[in-house]
């Protein structure tokens, strides 16, 4: 199975494409498909039609899926773009920022 350096509620920077320099947090982790969806970045324009009488349809605004590797991790401890290390603290396997050393976890 593949492995994402990103997780869920991880605050992420947009390196490459349309949106980059955009900063958002990660909504859905799709560790299958190498994706990501981070918040305000890749907006996508769907067409919704009125399902029941009353409903209102029209044109609604979406993130769409980024791939993983046009992302970078923002350690919350320096607030700086990093890459990511991983360590074991015990029995436990973290995930540590290559710039200040400390865990991210």
């Amino acid at each position: 199975m593949k492995k994402l350096n990103v997780k869920k509620d991880d605050t992420v920077i947009v390196i490459t494409g349309k949106d980059k320099g955009v900063k958002g947090k990660v909504l859905v982790s799709l560790p299958k498909e190498e994706r990501v969806i981070v918040q305000n970045a890749n907006m996508m324009t769907r067409h919704q039609k009125p399902r029941r009488q009353g409903d209102a349809g029209g044109r609604i605004k979406q993130e769409g899926a980024i791939h993983a590797s046009n992302v970078m991790l923002i350690c919350p401890k320096c607030s700086k773009p990093t890459r990511v290390g991983h360590a074991f603290e015990g029995e436990k396997k973290v995930r540590v920022c290559k710039k200040c050393g400390k865990s991210m976890d």
